[in-house]
C-alpha cells in the first residue's frame, strides 16, 4: 500500500473533498518561436505550424503582457503591455502577438498592428478565434494558426462614438459584454461573425457619484430567455441588467460592495468577493447566502475562479487560496505571477515556468488511493500488486471482494481515465484486466473504450502538440471537434491517426493537409505537387477533388485546379468548378455525359453570361451548342419562352433560315395580342416589319414559297389595314382578315377603300358579291342591296342576296331575290327557310331525283305539320307506285 500512501500524499483536503495540483508541462519553453517552430515541424509529423521571426528570447513574463487561453487545453496568445514600463533585454521594440502551445511550445509569431488603440484584453471564442478588443470599443480578429487578421485588418466597433470607450469587458465563448466609460452595457452575442451585431442593453442607471465596481456576465444558455444577463456591482447592489430590463439584487442580503465576481460553470452561483474581505457564494438570483468565508485580507483578489463546482480559487500576488464550502482552505504559494484558466472540471495554472492543472480528486481515484482505503477498488488493485509478486495475498483480496467486483473494475477503469501519469494508466488498468479474468459480466468494451480513450488524450496531451486535456473536457469536446482543432493547429498526421484509430471519416484530415501543402508549396511545379496530393486523397474514397482544386484555384493555381478537378466524380461539383477556372468547353461536355439537365443549363447560361458581360460576338456559344444535340435542344427549348433574339441570332448564323422566320412570326403574333396593339397604331409598324423579315427569310429556301406569299400578303394586309384606321380615325381593321376588311370598309360606306382592297389583293368578283351582300343586308341597307343585284347580272347568281335576307330575317326582301334563283334545289331550299312550305314543294318538285331533298326539307319544315303532309303527298305522287 505505499505506492497508494506516496499518490495520496499530493492530495490536499478542503472540506470533505480532496483535490490536487498535477504538474502538466515543466518547465515550459517560451523559446524564440522561429526556432521552436522549426523543432517542432520537424518532430510533429503532422507540418507543425510555422512562426514568424523576431520572437520574444527567454521566458515570457506574464506580469508584463496581457495574456489569453482558449479553454479545453487550448493554445496560449500573449502581447506585451503598453501600460506598463518594461524593460527590454535583446527582443525587439515593437511588440508581437504570440501564440503557443499550453505546453509552451511557440506555434506562431506575428507583429502587432500598428497604429491602433490601445489594447484592452485578449480572449478565444468558441471557433478558436482569437479576438482583441481595443479601448475604443473596437474588435480585431485573428486567424489560428497564422495569426493573419480575419476578415481584414481593419477593427470593427461595437460601441457607439459618443460612449467614451471600454471600461470593463467579459467574454464568453460566443460573445462579449462590454461596459462603457459612461456605464453603458452593449453586449455582442456573434464576435466569430464577419458583421458583429452589436445590442445596447438597458440603460442600468449608474449615478455620477458612483462606479461600476466590477462585472460579471451569466452566459445565454443558463437564462430563460436566451439572452445573455450582465451582473454590475454598483454600491451595495448588483444590478442584472438584460436587453429589457434592470434589476437590483442583494439589498436584502447585506453584502455590502462586491469587489470581483466570477459565475459558476453551471451558471447558477455566483462567487463574489465583498470588500470586507468576505468570500460568498450566493444563487445568481441572489435569493439567500450559501456560504460565507472571511479571507486574511480585505484587498480584492486579482483573479477568482471556480474549480470545477465545488470550490473557488483567489489569486493575489504570490498566494492561491481555495476555498470550499467547509473546513479550512487550502493555500498553494507562488514565486511567480500565475494566470487562472478555467475549466469545466477544474482549474489549469499558467505560470512562467510550469503549466498545472488543479481539480477535485475523483471519487474512484480516492476509494483506490485514499490511505487507509480498503474499499473493493483498492483491494482489486493491491491484489494486482500481489499477483505480480507473485504472492497468494492476491487470491485472498480477491476472495473478499469477489461479490463486489464489477464496481471495483468499474472503479479501476474510471480512474484510470482521470489520470495523467502514463505508468499509474497502466497500473490501474493492469488492476481491471485481473478483475476481468474473474468477472465474465463485466462488459468488455467499457475496458475497449477506455483503452482507446487514453491512447487518443497521451497522444495529444505529448508537449510536441500541447493539449492537457481531462477525459470529461474529451467527452465534451468530442473527437471530431478535437480533431479540427488539431488540423487547425497543423498537426494532420496525428490527426489523421487518430480518424482511422477512431474509425471516423479522414475526409476533413485529408481535404485541410491538401489545401494547406497547396498554400505552402508555391515553389513546387504543378505536375510534381499534383502526384504528392493524390497519393493522400485517393486514401478517402469519395473525397471531394473539387473542394481541393477550389482551394488551389484561390491560392492562384489555376492550371493545378484544372488537373484535380478531372478527379471529381460527382459532377455537381465538377461543373460548377469547372466553369469558375473558364473552363466552359469541358465543364459542357462533362455536364451533358452526367445526363442532368439542369447542369446543362448551368453551364448554358455562364457561358451566355459570359457572353453578354464581355460584349462579345455569340457567334462562338452557338457553334459550341450547335455541336451537341442535348446542349442545342435545351438551348431551344428555354430561349423560345424567353429569349427569341437569342434564338434567331442562333438560327440564323446555323443556317435555319426557316426556323428563324416561322420564330419572327410568333414575335407578330405576340404584337398583336399586346393589349396595346387595340388603342392605335404604335406597334404595327415593328409588326408589319418582323413579317416583312419572315417573307425575305422564306423567300430565301425553296421550300417555303407558300410561306413566302402568305407572310408578304399579310404584311400588304396589315399597311391597308393601318391605313385605312388612320383614314378613318377607328381601331377596328388591324388584325381582320381580307373579306372582313372589305365588309367592313362597305358597311361604313367606304365602297372606295373597299374596292382598293378587292383590287389590291384580287379578291374574285363571285367572292365580292357574297361581301357586299352580307354587309350591306347587315346594316340593313336593302335599297342598296336591289340597286347592287340590278347593276348587272350577278356572276354566281342570285343565291348571295338570298342568303344575306335570310340570315337578316328579312323575308320580304329574301323573296324579291328568291325567284330569280335558276337551281330549282336551291329555290326550294330558300322556300322552306322562309317557311313557305307550298312553294319549297313546287320547286322540289322540279328536282330529279328529290326524294333527298324532300327529306331534307321535311325536317327543315318539322314543326308544320302541313307542311309535313303536302311534301307526302307530293312525294307520293311523284314516287313510282310500290316504291313506299
Amino acid at each position: 500500500m505505499s505506492s497508494s500512501v506516496s499518490v495520496a500524499a499530493e492530495w490536499d483536503l478542503l472540506s470533505d473533498r480532496f483535490y490536487r495540483r498535477i504538474t502538466v508541462y515543466s518547465p515550459l519553453p517560451w523559446s524564440p518561436p522561429s526556432a521552436a517552430a522549426a523543432s517542432s515541424s520537424s518532430t510533429s509529423g503532422g507540418g507543425g505550424g510555422g512562426g514568424g521571426s523576431g520572437g520574444v528570447l527567454g521566458r515570457l513574463d506574464l506580469s508584463t503582457h496581457i495574456v489569453a487561453a482558449a479553454p479545453f487545453g487550448g493554445p496560449i496568445a500573449a502581447v506585451r503591455d503598453d501600460s506598463k514600463i518594461v524593460q527590454l533585454h535583446s527582443e525587439p521594440s515593437r511588440r508581437r502577438l504570440l501564440l503557443y502551445s499550453s505546453s509552451g511550445h511557440p506555434i506562431a509569431s506575428s507583429p502587432w498592428p500598428p497604429q491602433l488603440p490601445r489594447l484592452h484584453s485578449l480572449a478565444f471564442s468558441s471557433s478558436l478565434n482569437l479576438v482583441a478588443l481595443l479601448s475604443d470599443g473596437s474588435l480585431l480578429r485573428f486567424r489560428l494558426p497564422d495569426l493573419k487578421p480575419n476578415p481584414s485588418p481593419t477593427p470593427v466597433p461595437l460601441l457607439p462614438t459618443s460612449s467614451g470607450g471600454v471600461a470593463d469587458a467579459a467574454f464568453w465563448g460566443g460573445g462579449v459584454a462590454v461596459l462603457t466609460e459612461d456605464n453603458r452595457v452593449v453586449v455582442t452575442t456573434d464576435i466569430d461573425a464577419a458583421d458583429p451585431h452589436p445590442r445596447e442593453f438597458a440603460d442600468p442607471c449608474v449615478g455620477q457619484d458612483e462606479q461600476v465596481l466590477c462585472m460579471a456576465v451569466v452566459e445565454p444558455q443558463f437564462v430563460m430567455s436566451g439572452s445573455p444577463e450582465v451582473l454590475l456591482a454598483v454600491g451595495d447592489r448588483v444590478l442584472a441588467v438584460d436587453e429589457d430590463d434592470v434589476q437590483t439584487l442583494g439589498l436584502e442580503l447585506e453584502i455590502g460592495p462586491v469587489q470581483k465576481m466570477a459565475v459558476s460553470p453551471n451558471g447558477k452561483l455566483l462567487a463574489a468577493f465583498a470588500h470586507d474581505g468576505r468570500l460568498l457564494v450566493i444563487p445568481t438570483d441572489f435569493s439567500k447566502i450559501i456560504f460565507e468565508y472571511e479571507c486574511d485580507s480585505a484587498l480584492p483578489p486579482d483573479q477568482i475562479a471556480w474549480c470545477g463546482l465545488d470550490s473557488v480559487l483567489l489569486y493575489w500576488s504570490e498566494a492561491l487560496l481555495m476555498v470550499g464550502p467547509n473546513g479550512d482552505p487550502v493555500l498553494y504559494n507562488y514565486d511567480e505571477p500565475i494566470k487562472l484558466i478555467p475549466e469545466c472540471d477544474g482549474v489549469r495554472i499558467l505560470s512562467n515556468s510550469n503549466m498545472e492543472f488543479l481539480h477535485r480528486v475523483p471519487d474512484s481515484t480516492t476509494s483506490i488511493f485514499g490511505i487507509g482505503s480498503m474499499s473493493p477498488a483498492a483491494l482489486l488493485y493491491d491484489a494486482r500488486d500481489h499477483y505480480d509478486k507473485q504472492s497468494a495475498k492476491a487470491y485472498d483480496n480477491y476472495q473478499l471482494i469477489s461479490s463486489s467486483l464489477p464496481e471495483a473494475i468499474e472503479a479501476c477503469i474510471d480512474a484510470a481515465g482521470h489520470e495523467f501519469d502514463i505508468s499509474r494508466q497502466h497500473a490501474l488498468l493492469r488492476a481491471a484486466t485481473y478483475g476481468l479474468a474473474f468477472c465474465s459480466q463485466f462488459p468488455h468494451e467499457r475496458f475497449q473504450e477506455i483503452c482507446k480513450t487514453l491512447r487518443v488524450l497521451n497522444a495529444v496531451r505529448d508537449p510536441q502538440i500541447g493539449m492537457p486535456l481531462t477525459i470529461q473536457q474529451y467527452k465534451l469536446l468530442t473527437a471530431p471537434v478535437l480533431i479540427g482543432r488539431l488540423i487547425n493547429a497543423n498537426q494532420h498526421l496525428l490527426a489523421l491517426r487518430i480518424s482511422e484509430y477512431l474509425n471516423l471519416n479522414p475526409e476533413v484530415v485529408i481535404m485541410h493537409w491538401a489545401c494547406e501543402k497547396i498554400t505552402a508549396s508555391a515553389a513546387i511545379p504543378d505536375t510534381v505537387l499534383l502526384e504528392g496530393l493524390l497519393d493522400k486523397l485517393r486514401l478517402c474514397k469519395g473525397i471531394s477533388y473539387a473542394a481541393v482544386a477550389a482551394h488551389a484555384d484561390n491560392s492562384g493555381r489555376r492550371k493545378l485546379a484544372a488537373m484535380l478537378v478531372d478527379h471529381e466524380s460527382q459532377s455537381s461539383k465538377q461543373i460548377p468548378l469547372l466553369l469558375s477556372i473558364d473552363e466552359q468547353d469541358k465543364a459542357l461536355s462533362k455536364a451533358i455525359e452526367s445526363g442532368d439537365t439542369d447542369l446543362v443549363y448551368l453551364v448554358l447560361f455562364h457561358i451566355w453570361q459570359k457572353v453578354a458581360v464581355e460584349k462579345s460576338a455569340p457567334l462562338d456559344f452557338f457553334g459550341v451548342i450547335n455541336a451537341r444535340p442535348l446542349a442545342r435542344d435545351l438551348f431551344m427549348a428555354y430561349a423560345r419562352h424567353s429569349k427569341h433574339e437569342a434564338l434567331k441570332d442562333f438560327f440564323l448564323s446555323t443556317g435555319r433560315l426557316q426556323d428563324a422566320a416561322f420564330l419572327l412570326l410568333k414575335e407578330s403574333r405576340e404584337l398583336e395580342r399586346n393589349p396595346m396593339a387595340s388603342k392605335g397604331s404604335p406597334l404595327h409598324g415593328p409588326q408589319v416589319r418582323l413579317i416583312e423579315q419572315a417573307h425575305r427569310l422564306f423567300a430565301e429556301t425553296k421550300e417555303h414559297v407558300f410561306e413566302s406569299k402568305a407572310s408578304e400578303e399579310h404584311a400588304k394586309l396589315l399597311r391597308s389595314q393601318h391605313e385605312l384606321e388612320v383614314s378613318t380615325k377607328q381601331a377596328i381593321f388591324v388584325g381582320s382578315s381580307v373579306s372582313d376588311t372589305i365588309k367592313t370598309c362597305i358597311a361604313m360606306g367606304n365602297e372606295r377603300a373597299a374596292l382598293k382592297v378587292k383590287s389590291e389583293f384580287k379578291v374574285p368578283d363571285k367572292r365580292w358579291y357574297w361581301l357586299k351582300s352580307c354587309a350591306l343586308a347587315t346594316v340593313g341597307n336593302w335599297d342598296a342591296l336591289e340597286k347592287f343585284s340590278k347593276e348587272r347580272r350577278p356572276p354566281g347568281g342570285y343565291k348571295p342576296f338570298v342568303e344575306a335576307c335570310i340570315d337578316a330575317g328579312q323575308k320580304t326582301e329574301a323573296l324579291k331575290y328568291i325567284p330569280k334563283l335558276t337551281d330549282p334545289r336551291e329555290r326550294s331550299e330558300a322556300y322552306a327557310r322562309i317557311k313557305m312550305a307550298k312553294e319549297a314543294a313546287e320547286a322540289a318538285s322540279q328536282v330529279k331525283d328529290s326524294d333527298e331533298l324532300f327529306g331534307r326539307l321535311k325536317l327543315t319544315l318539322a314543326q308544320n305539320t302541313a307542311a309535313a303532309s303536302i311534301f307526302d303527298t307530293l312525294r307520293d305522287r311523284l314516287s313510282f307506285q310500290g316504291t313506299y
